[in-house]
């Protein structure tokens, strides 16, 4: 079971990774709700990446996915939940996208870095179903598999945490603008020793002003104080991958429809 991402209080998961069949989940854990999405049999031979998004024109929820029966050509394909019943083309990916997507998605659109060079950064617009590009900040001396992109406060993030002494957050602030990005040298002076050299990943930030971030790899969450400079341990009991999740009590049938099959994962019991 893979974790694709969370959106308003709705997370996608997939099963059957490298099946030929393959199996989405829309589950709202709060109200231990989830459908299952029964698909079609691939059509293409390898799918390397998926992201789940929200469109807020159409108000929809949509997974993209990048599939290719070439290894240097990587075709992009939608499924629309609750309204396709099986994948749509949108087009070609500017370069193969070997990676995944990243969980930057910023107003509903999703981000991923160039997979050869550390210059440039596509999108796609789950409302218009575009596929951009946007300059990365300029000097970059990281490779770009190196690199990831995040979203924090509603702001397009590049995150470079390779040096076992730092970690850079580069910020757009002004979505678009290329000479809007702005970095934050991160001292991992803080951390506990024996974990200080890896790669910790942004998650989201606190309302007052704390970032949340993972280490990479491993089940270690830390929390950074911007203002007294300084790292804390978050404890964490079990897992492995973490996303950020912002809970809801709407109900999974208001993306998949009244008319479907809700399952739960604890015996649903009816309050009189």
């Amino acid at each position: 079971m893979r974790l694709i991402g969370s959106c308003n209080g709705f997370v996608c998961f997939l099963k059957g990774v490298y099946d030929s069949v393959h199996t989405l989940y829309i589950s709202n854990p709060l109200l231990g709700e989830y459908y299952e999405v029964k698909m079609h049999k691939r059509e293409k031979i390898y799918v390397s990446a998926y992201a789940f998004c929200f469109s807020e024109g159409f108000r929809q929820y949509k997974v993209l996915r990048s599939a290719f029966e070439h290894p240097k050509v990587s075709e992009l394909e939608v499924y629309t939940v609750g309204v396709d019943e099986k994948w749509r083309y949108v087009g070609k990916a500017p370069k193969p996208l070997w990676k995944s997507f990243s969980n930057a998605n910023v107003n509903g659109i999703v981000h991923w870095m160039d997979p050869e060079e550390n210059d440039r950064i596509y999108s796609f617009n789950s409302w218009t179903e575009e596929v951009k590009s946007l300059l990365a900040p300029r000097g970059l001396i990281t490779p770009s598999y190196k690199l990831t992109l995040v979203e924090l406060g509603n702001c397009l993030c590049l995150c470079d945490s390779n040096d076992s002494e730092y970690i850079d957050i580069w910020w757009m602030e002004k979505y678009g603008i290329t000479e809007s990005w702005t970095k934050t040298r991160i001292l991992k002076d803080t951390i506990q020793p024996y974990i200080r050299s890896d790669r910790f990943i942004p998650i989201l930030t606190w309302k007052d002003g704390e970032i949340l971030m993972q280490r990479d790899g491993g089940m270690q969450v830390v929390s950074y104080n911007p203002k007294e400079e300084k790292f804390t341990k978050v404890r964490v009991y079990f897992g492995y991958e973490a996303t950020r999740y912002i809970p809801s009590f709407y109900s999974v049938k208001t993306v998949v429809g009244e008319s479907s099959q809700i399952s739960y994962i604890h015996p649903k019991i009816d309050i009189v």
